[in-house]
């Protein structure tokens, strides 16, 4: 994988964890601030029911005044000239914030009350809305009969539907201007969000440039290890080869040359693994539509002999013309590594197919096996070899470059056993 593309993964899991975060702090603040707001409305509704219908006690049930006017009772007035009463320390007295107990809430709250009897007639107790007419109002309130005891309506309404003796009370009050603020706070807090993850975004593409460095210069410096030891060992290990085939030419083969062989064959294998660990994070520059089918029986084609030499029948099922988008070099080794893959664990025969299956490519890689039944996705992680490999010459690595390359196209990978076979399937 490339640094840039570890950048933007920095950038983004980075940037998706303060959305989070975000997300559930001003979630949490307006949800209790709506909640709060629906319990304020409840408990002025609450108060109205107590009263039966009305902030004035009752205004038209039955045992009550009819006419607020004739509850009230001359009192005497304090003679304090043009003063108001006071405290005990001379200051007018206060009630704090307004809220659902405060005596002003009679005053300022728009709501209308119905009254409900059992045969069906309804009477309006109190209408001091002006948002609602009359004629609405005792539809909007029989609506409601049937509904919970208390909840929101059209949006802005609070309700409650209560009993008194036997008949039934809706009162609808307006909570619009008292949940302004609250809504006021939901755009806020959006807005908010908004500006703290582009905030956060350019942040982070300059925390990230420094976060990253190091890791470009190890990885950097793990290329020139891996190209700088490939160098070293390559021409070493093929005069050995050279060295040992004269040998074998004027003396003959012997266990001592036939363990030099081993070694170097051994040690091939190994620079070899160490190259796919390097290719393994590499992204070449030929990326383009190119023909798989073509490919698969070339490259299958140049191992044959090594097949014939290992005792293993070779087959294959290429569908023609089937193209792809892709790194070709990737692609290349991808069917390369199969193809080694099946020299190693064969048995004696081996199959590759190419089929178009709907929108997906599939490659396939069957041949016979000893391994228990069961999925076998174990091989694709790195350095993890099976015993029935035929060689040691491993590092495990091969399948794994399969996995990765498969992955980054936006592919699937998998592989088991089944009635005796081993399959290896790719989805592109």
């Amino acid at each position: 994988m490339r640094m840039d593309k570890v950048r933007s993964k920095i950038v983004l899991y980075s940037l998706a964890s303060v959305f989070v975060l975000l997300t559930a702090i001003l979630a949490v603040i307006n949800g209790l601030n709506f909640t709060m707001a629906a319990d304020d409305a409840d408990k002025i509704t609450q108060t109205i029911a107590d009263r039966h219908g009305s902030f004035e006690g009752g205004t038209g049930v039955e045992g009550q005044k009819k006419n607020p006017a004739e509850r009230a009772e001359t009192k005497d007035i304090p003679d304090s000239g043009d003063k108001a009463v006071r405290g005990t320390e001379g200051h007018p007295k206060g009630m704090g914030p307004m809220g659902p107990q405060s005596p002003e809430t009679n005053k300022s709250v728009r709501y209308f009350t119905y009254m409900f009897y059992k045969d069906g007639r309804a009477k309006n107790i109190v209408y001091n809305i002006s948002a609602v007419d009359q004629y609405d109002a005792y539809y909007w309130a029989e609506s409601l009969l049937n509904e919970n005891p208390t909840g929101w309506t059209n949006g802005t309404y609070r309700y409650r539907v209560y009993k008194y003796k036997d008949r039934t009370y809706v009162t609808i009050i307006d909570q619009g201007r008292e949940l302004f603020p609250s809504y006021r706070i939901l755009v806020i807090s959006v807005i908010g969000e908004l500006a703290g993850l582009i905030i956060s975004f350019f942040v982070l593409q300059i925390i990230s440039k420094k976060l990253i460095r190091p890791l470009e210069d190890a990885d950097r410096k793990q290329r020139q290890f891996i190209a700088n030891v490939e160098s070293d060992f390559k021409l070493p290990l093929t005069i050995i080869n050279a060295n040992t085939e004269l040998i074998e030419k004027e003396n003959g083969v012997s266990d001592e040359t036939s363990s030099i062989n081993r070694q170097v064959r051994r040690m091939t294998s190994l620079v070899k693994d160490l190259r796919t660990l390097s290719f393994i994070n590499y992204e070449g520059d030929t990326v383009r539509e190119f023909d798989l089918s073509d490919m698969m029986i070339s490259v299958i084609d140049g191992r044959r002999e090594k097949f014939r030499e290992h005792n293993i029948d070779l087959t294959m099922d290429i569908e023609d013309n089937i193209t792809i988008q892709g790194d070709v070099e990737r692609i290349r080794r991808v069917i390369r590594e199969l193809a080694d893959n099946s020299l190693m664990f064969a048995k004696s025969r081996a199959k590759f197919r190419l089929v178009r299956e709907n929108e997906r490519v599939k490659i396939i890689q069957t041949n016979d096996t000893q391994l228990p039944a069961g999925s076998l996705d174990i091989i694709f992680d790195r350095f993890v070899t099976l015993d029935n490999a035929d060689t040691s010459d491993t590092a495990g690595l091969g399948l794994s470059f399969v996995k990765d390359t498969v992955k980054a196209m936006g592919g699937r990978v998998g592989a088991e056993v089944k009635d005796g076979e081993f399959n290896l399937t790719i989805a592109l």
